[in-house]
């Protein structure tokens, strides 16, 4: 869609855990597994075999298809929440029942909200590393171009407010 100077386009998701959250994307195309696959304290990708390996998660917001493997990636997601270290949001292609417990838990225990929203595979599919993106707790999705963003002159990290 475009509007006025910027280009957005609008995606509309299913929010399994809702919330509002805003920041750049981080885009995986592989599964991951919170538990040996982040550090809660860093937010940092620890999982050597990982496309994002080396990556910080921190206040972006992380797509990627699904969780993997152990129940205990709740855990780990709570405990990156409540440290302070979690994505800003997650945006799958798949229900992943377990980072979605890890994520409603800790809303309840420390009342922050880690949103995850889950998108058709082709509106998965459409959002690029680095796009600016704002969740909303309807599960909309607005995706600000990342090449737009940077070709904008008055725009910078630090105004990403004003897009």
């Amino acid at each position: 869609m475009l509007g006025g100077d910027s280009m957005e386009r609008i995606l509309i998701g299913k929010p399994i855990v809702p919330g509002f959250a805003k920041g750049r994307a981080t885009v995986s195309t592989q599964p991951i597994s919170f538990w040996g696959g982040v550090n809660p304290h860093t937010g940092e990708v620890i999982d050597r075999r990982h496309d994002r390996s080396g990556t910080i998660i921190t206040g972006k917001i992380f797509v990627f298809p699904q969780g993997k493997g152990s129940s205990t990636s709740s855990a780990v997601l709570m405990e990156s929440i409540k440290a302070e270290t979690a994505p800003a949001a997650i945006i799958n292609s798949k229900v992943d029942p377990v980072l979605a417990l890890g994520a409603i838990v800790a809303d309840e225990l420390y009342h922050k909200t880690v949103p995850v929203i889950v998108l058709s595979q082709e509106d998965f599919d459409s959002i690029d590393e680095g796009d600016y993106l704002v969740v909303g707790p309807d599960g909309k999705v607005t995706i600000k171009s990342h090449a737009h963003f940077y070709s904008n002159p008055k725009n910078s990290d630090t105004d990403e407010e004003t897009m």
